[in-house]
């Protein structure tokens, strides 16, 4: 929860050093990507939100995500087999797994990630701001669907 607070308020204070107003909208935004786990594209944002601001425009949330990603404060991970944006609070080293079957991005935790990092940084000698390590496949759900899909009929 702690972790989740501390990634609102970065984003609401980077929107603010940047010269953007903290409307209600743009809140709104920034707090469904401190708290998702979803990975959500643009589009869902704005599907989640349009009851609470029913005039929010999509492009007022690709507007603040754009500022968002330029800050380095959301990462925009490109697409997972659906031609869509994926964007994740969580600026931290880690893993995302993406299903390929039904585009479900979702972060793999416990995995020293952290120590490769480190160890990226010293053997490059890059000053390291971000790491991206994503893994393709069937999510679980969808290789049981898969295998229910090839079973024959009793």
């Amino acid at each position: 929860m702690r972790r989740k607070r501390e990634r609102l308020e970065a984003m609401l204070e980077g929107l603010r050093a940047s010269g953007l107003r903290l409307t209600p909208q743009r809140v709104a935004i920034c707090e469904v990507l401190a708290t998702s786990r979803s990975h959500p594209t643009a589009y869902e944002i704005h599907r989640r939100l349009r009851r609470r601001f029913p005039t929010m425009s999509l492009a007022t949330v690709y507007k603040t995500l754009d500022a968002l990603v330029r800050l380095g404060l959301v990462s925009a991970l490109g697409d997972a087999g659906d031609g869509m944006v994926h964007y994740d609070g969580d600026t931290e080293p880690h893993i995302n797994l993406v299903c390929l079957s039904c585009h479900r991005v979702q972060d793999l935790e416990g995995v020293a990630v952290r120590a490769l990092h480190r160890t990226v940084a010293a053997r490059s000698g890059y000053a390291l701001k971000g790491a991206r390590l994503v893994y393709y496949g069937l999510c679980p759900e969808c290789q049981r669907k898969a295998r229910t899909a090839a079973s024959p009929e009793a």
